[in-house]
């Protein structure tokens, strides 16, 4: 289903910026602050949003190896029992895990070979070129090398049509770039994360990206990884995607994104979840998600088609 050649991306990486732009005014004033330079390749080794400080978080996989760490590989059966899910959510998540225990992979917009919206798109993809302009930010992801556009300094439309990666607009609070996603289409392959949690026409996402310490950012992604594999144990997701290397230099900023998920069609109450980058040594390689019909576990893929011709 995957392929990886030795053909690359071309680093189209913006340099730093040293734009002045007005930010959201406060109180009819209007206030100037220098663009944080977030522009290149970041990355990390492991899937799935990390737990939050404090507070409601991610789905988590109720499958556990001998030695406590969570099993993904085995089945991946989302915790339904968390009171976060209303009861519909949660009896969908069920059923879900019900078809991973059997041997078959949950479909989502990953292995199907779709746009993969936020916050999806953070849980799977290990890697991501940001670029930065005056009107547009750009996110690119190493597999399948799936694009979104984040409109600058612009509100969402009054009707919002419905997409499979939404309706993105962005702003800069200060060191921090905030991205607002609504607009999200529903369907078969509407989930958030690996678990299969669903998600309804209200989904609402923010994500606020930062630069952190280089240390800082190495001990998040340590400990993200040892919720998952014991301590010593190789991991085979590294470079899986031909992502390129992680920086050991810890004097290198790393960059975080706090992801905020509210959706009063699934959960009770909005949710956080982390991820954290640090920078990438080499270029990606280009991996393409074949769009084969047959899937060796689970349905049939569902290829994106068209209801009418464009022509």
């Amino acid at each position: 289903m995957r392929g990886v050649c030795g053909k690359c991306l071309g680093s189209a990486v913006v340099g730093s910026l040293s734009l002045t732009i007005f930010v959201w005014p406060v109180a009819g004033a209007e206030s100037t602050a220098r663009i944080p330079d977030l522009s290149g390749y970041w990355g990390r080794d492991v899937f799935n949003l990390e737990a939050p400080p404090s507070g409601p978080g991610p789905t988590t996989n109720t499958m556990r190896k001998t030695d406590g760490t969570i099993d993904d590989v085995t089945a991946r059966v989302g915790d339904y029992a968390s009171p976060l899910l209303k009861p519909g959510a949660a009896e969908v998540l069920r059923k879900r895990g019900e078809f991973s225990l059997s041997g078959n992979a949950i479909p989502d917009p990953h292995n199907q070979c779709w746009p993969e919206p936020p916050p999806f798109a953070l849980s799977i993809q290990l890697a991501i070129q940001l670029l930065q302009r005056k009107d547009e930010v750009t996110l690119l992801y190493v597999y399948d090398q799936k694009v979104r556009h984040v409109r600058m300094n612009v509100p969402h439309p009054a009707q919002v049509t419905p997409s499979w990666q939404g309706d993105s607009v962005g702003h800069y609070e200060g060191d921090t770039l905030v991205i607002d996603t609504v607009g999200i289409k529903t369907g078969p392959l509407a989930v958030i994360d690996r678990y299969g949690t669903p998600h309804s026409e209200a989904l609402h996402v923010i994500e606020r990206y930062r630069l952190i310490d280089g240390a800082v950012a190495r001990e998040a992604q340590r400990k993200h990884e040892a919720t998952f594999l014991p301590a010593g144990a190789p991991n085979p997701a590294v470079n899986a995607y031909g992502q390129g290397t992680l920086d050991p230099d810890t004097n290198t900023k790393g960059l975080q994104v706090e992801v905020t998920v509210d959706d009063p069609g699934v959960f009770t109450s909005p949710w956080t979840g982390l991820v954290t980058y640090r920078r990438l040594i080499g270029e990606w390689s280009e991996v393409v998600c074949a769009e084969s019909l047959r899937e060796p576990t689970g349905p049939d893929k569902q290829v994106p088609m068209a209801d009418a011709p464009d022509f």
